[in-house]
């Protein structure tokens, strides 16, 4: 049986963050967790024409910080800023706490997986060719900037009576490769047939630490691990001068 892993999951800690940053004791913990299912669930919901890749919650004493990813951000800021305000009082309102909203801009949404899963799912209800959405996504995608990406659609496809998958994959994506920066998404199609799974997997590139970010930096530069300059052999060599033309001003004695 194949074992199936989150690709955000296995990479906590190494090249992805945790979606929820706070602490708290065992008492806490659990009404925490549930409160954030709650807020991004709400988020999600009321707010889904904008577009919402991620939703961070920042949490202290007595404030709860909430960023929220979207590709529209002036659909949840509104005209003057009534929407984001009525958000934040209605946010208020479920915690308790004082509540501060971010947003921030997917500058673009072509390379963000769950954005992409969320548009194939939108698609597949106004009964447009599966095969056809998925080529489209992963032409726009590889045009972005994204170095390779993987959709799977799961359910009735084209009205079928037995259930299968399409599994189409475009570049490379190295799943197992902790470096590598792979976005993944999923998203749900309501047809008239049934229901139709979204996954779609994106990889961006690997990720460079810190010690390996410097090695290479001044391996581009020339400079040794030590942190001494070395000019290239090439340039070296052009830079010498020949001592017999160059003894004295008047020529060759």
């Amino acid at each position: 049986m194949g074992q199936k892993v989150n690709p955000v999951g296995l990479r906590l800690g190494i090249t992805r963050n945790w979606a929820s940053r706070w602490f708290a004791d065992r008492v806490q913990y659990r009404t925490y967790l549930h409160e954030d299912l709650s807020l991004r669930k709400f988020i999600k919901q009321r707010m889904y024409a904008a577009g919402i890749s991620t939703i961070d919650i920042e949490r202290t004493t007595q404030r709860v910080i909430i960023n929220i990813h979207s590709a529209k951000p002036g659909m949840i800021i509104g005209k003057r800023g009534v929407e984001i305000e009525q958000l934040r009082n209605e946010l208020q309102a479920r915690t308790g706490r004082q509540v501060f909203v971010n947003i921030h801009e997917v500058r673009v949404p072509e390379v963000d997986a769950q954005l992409v899963s969320e548009n194939i799912a939108a698609q597949l209800q106004k009964r447009v060719s599966y095969r056809r959405i998925v080529k489209k996504a992963a032409l726009l995608s590889m045009r972005g900037g994204a170095k390779g990406i993987k959709t799977q659609l799961s359910g009735r496809l084209a009205g079928a009576e037995i259930a299968r998958y399409h599994r189409d994959v475009l570049g490379k994506v190295p799943l197992h490769t902790l470096r590598a920066e792979i976005d993944y998404g999923h998203a749900t199609s309501f047809t008239n047939h049934g229901t139709i799974g979204v996954k779609v997997w994106i990889y961006k590139g690997d990720a460079l630490f810190s010690g390996r970010a410097a090695a290479a930096a001044r391996a581009e530069a020339g400079t040794p691990v030590g942190g001494r300059a070395t000019r290239p052999a090439s340039a070296a060599a052009a830079s010498v001068v020949t001592p017999s033309i160059a003894a004295k001003p008047g020529g060759v004695s």
